[in-house]
């Protein structure tokens, strides 16, 4: 995704990918934590979690975008 960063979270600055990081993050409880302290503060099980959850969003995404398609041919 994006380079490791040592201090807090810049919401200014993200890309849309760092923008889903984040989301999914917020959405585990993390969002606070990470903003106060950046990424580097979560466990591994933390990350993992949030890695694997963005996967399975970008794979529904994928797939919504397919079957948007198939129906419009």
């Amino acid at each position: 995704m994006s380079k490791s960063k040592k201090g807090p979270l810049d919401i200014h600055n993200m890309t849309p990918e760092d923008r889903l990081k984040f989301e999914i993050a917020e959405e585990l409880g993390l969002g606070d934590r990470i903003l106060k302290e950046g990424w580097r503060c979560l466990t591994a099980k933390e990350s993992g979690r949030i890695g694997g959850m963005i996967t399975k969003r970008k794979r529904q995404m994928k797939q919504e975008l397919n079957s948007t398609e198939t129906c419009q041919k």
